[in-house]
């Protein structure tokens, strides 16, 4: 097989959508592995988005609704502008527990220092022990667990009081 040949392979998986071809004479071997494009835009899409304009659009539908609605975002907003995020430091899957088989990093109400392993994110197959960078006592987690989580996106919420 020439590399003609091993060009027009690769085209014709491309265009398969298929994610692994094996190919195998006396003489040659060759396998040929390619990301599916649904788990690209799953992947790239968590549902986080999928709800948030759905809770947008609702308001703005009935007066009275949409009245009361920006009034509880303030409270929210004003009562979380008092915490300090953790966040995310890459793009990967969020995990609360070092193994399936392990208990939780953290709780919400439970003290935490600088330094102190909260969760840990997996990234091309490999786990990241995420520290905290702050103390303080955990108030909020924002992400549930195997849950995608994108770059600088918030994962808990610390009352560093």
């Amino acid at each position: 097989m020439d590399i003609k040949d091993i060009q027009n392979l690769i085209k014709f998986v491309s265009k398969a959508e298929v994610s692994e071809v094996k190919y195998k004479t006396k003489d040659f071997e060759i396998t040929i592995k390619t990301p599916l494009a649904g788990s690209e835009v799953t992947y790239a899409q968590p549902p986080v988005y999928h709800t948030a304009p759905q809770q947008v659009a609702a308001p703005a539908q009935t007066a009275p609704a949409a009245a009361s609605a920006p009034v509880e975002k303030t409270e929210a907003a004003s009562d979380d502008s008092k915490y300090v995020a953790i966040k995310s430091p890459m793009i990967g899957t969020f995990y609360r527990k070092p193994s399936p088989d392990k208990d939780v990093f953290i709780n919400v109400g439970d003290e935490v220092s600088a330094g102190k392993v909260v969760c840990v994110i997996e990234a091309m197959k490999l786990f990241n022990q995420i520290e905290s960078e702050i103390s303080g006592k955990i108030v909020k987690i924002l992400v549930d667990d195997a849950t995608p989580v994108e770059y600088d996106q918030p994962l808990f919420l610390v009352d560093p009081s």
